[in-house]
């Protein structure tokens, strides 16, 4: 039987911690029992894996009540459905369609405005349009107490829209060093700290400051500063500042980012839990990284339960990395979970359909899981002929030089040739430890590659270290 609060349990399961913090921290709910749900809302929030049921004793309509109040509550403060108002009044502002009511929420935050807003920019910028539709109007009191506000905080402006444009710069050799390690970004640090802990300076930019200073932090390992940043936001969100579901579910990427480097990875679960709660942009991409912290405690039944569960945003990105590295983490879990042969058929299919897109991006992530798929099946002319066909020892030769490298492909195919007769055990073994040597001794490093020799344990010779 359906359960009849099944609509509020789905409504609140998508909450989150953050959200449930800020509406505790706030409330003023006279009614003990809406008080007590609150709270359990709130437990239920912060239980990833676990689920307390809620009072069927209490009036159904105190919960239809509290939910609607919920969100009433978190659109208030949610920085997202501002601006999406913004541009809106931007829109019929500029099309001279704006309506009564529109203006006296402007005008209102005009003269309650609190410095920074989030999206400072965009207020600054629609007051600008808006100042020159009043005046025309002959509306001299409002266009006095827009302008007074432009004028008052241009200096705010120019110093945001100059940051902005600086945190652009920036991003290129942050970027640069975390996909190539081609460049340095460590020059950087100060200046972004500098941003994000400027809290005169507009959210906007705050936040950008920090996603760039967590590329930094893995740049150089230096995760304990990223931390303390992390930490220092969490306070603010938990006061409802700078808010939206968009933005927690990326704080929340971030940290399973942040505790999966720091081998943290029950904590990277959690983390990685949350952020999949919100469906935006970045959501495949909260999946992908969710399921292999996943993948890497062995829980690989859950991991495939994710992954399947993503499959029609997998379909609709227009994200090939994500794509790409969605389709390996999903071939991967068939693997664990011993179907082989439907993992071989979506290898197939995913080859024909995407076979530029692999090849231009993530071709290495993508044949280092195919080809193991393609070994357990005994196909190991196959994988041969597909190591000829798309050049793969050549590509894997000029790959070798990226930092971080490891030699997946060349064993994998050392081992098609070895299980069809064409090396024998001496030479593959020779050739394994050569590739085993070249490994960079960066125990982050020599951990993936004991994962790797892990899962191809079954298919090596014996006298091959499997460690």
């Amino acid at each position: 039987m359906r359960n009849r609060l099944h609509k509020f349990t789905e409504f609140t399961g998508q909450l989150l911690p953050h959200e449930t913090a800020y509406l505790l921290r706030t409330q003023q709910l006279e009614d003990p029992e809406r008080l007590a749900i609150l709270r359990r809302v709130d437990l239920n929030c912060r239980q990833v894996e676990q689920f307390t049921p809620y009072d069927l004793e209490i009036d159904k309509r105190k919960y239809h009540h509290l939910q609607n109040w919920i969100r009433q509550r978190l659109d208030d403060i949610d920085v997202d459905v501002h601006h999406e108002w913004l541009l809106e009044v931007e829109r019929r502002i500029m099309t001279d369609s704006i309506e009564k009511e529109d203006e006296k929420k402007l005008l209102k935050q005009v003269r309650h405005y609190q410095h920074p807003s989030y999206f400072f920019m965009k207020f600054y910028e629609v007051l600008q349009h808006y100042r020159h539709f009043l005046h025309i109007r002959l509306r001299y009191q409002d266009h006095r107490l827009v302008n007074d506000f432009i004028v008052a905080h241009a200096a705010s402006y120019r110093q945001s829209k100059e940051c902005y444009d600086q945190l652009h710069a920036v991003t290129q050799d942050v970027v640069e060093q975390y996909a190539s390690q081609s460049n340095e970004s460590e020059q950087w640090q100060d200046l972004l700290e500098g941003v994000f802990l400027n809290e005169e300076m507009d959210g906007l930019n705050r936040y950008l400051a920090l996603v760039r200073l967590t590329f930094i932090g893995f740049n150089y390992h230096n995760y304990d500063r990223v931390l303390a940043h992390f930490d220092y936001l969490d306070e603010s969100f938990q006061e409802g500042n700078n808010y939206s579901r968009r933005i927690l579910a990326n704080y929340y990427g971030n940290r399973l980012l942040l505790h999966s480097q720091r081998r943290e990875y029950n904590k990277a679960v959690y983390y990685g839990m949350l952020s999949v709660r919100a469906r935006n942009y970045d959501y495949l991409f909260y999946v992908n990284n969710l399921a292999a912290v996943l993948l890497r405690l062995g829980r690989q039944q859950e991991a495939l339960n994710l992954l399947q569960s993503a499959k029609e945003p997998a379909k609709t990105t227009v994200n090939p990395h994500n794509r790409i590295g969605y389709t390996a983490f999903y071939l991967e879990a068939l693997i664990r979970n011993g179907r082989h042969a439907q993992a071989e058929s979506y290898g197939d299919s995913y080859l024909r359909a995407y076979r530029k897109e692999i090849l231009r991006y993530r071709w290495h992530l993508f044949f280092t899981v195919y080809l193991q798929v393609l070994l357990l099946q005994n196909h190991n002319e196959k994988a041969l002929k597909l190591s000829r066909q798309f050049k793969l020892e050549d590509k894997d030769r000029a790959y070798s030089v990226k930092a971080g490298y490891l030699p997946t492909i060349p064993i994998l195919l050392d081992l098609a040739r070895w299980r069809e007769g064409f090396t024998d055990d001496k030479t593959f073994q020779q050739r394994f430890q050569e590739n085993r040597n070249a490994v960079p001794g960066n125990e982050k490093y020599q951990e993936r590659f004991a994962v790797f020799c892990q899962s191809i344990g079954a298919l090596l010779p014996e006298g091959v270290v499997r460690k």
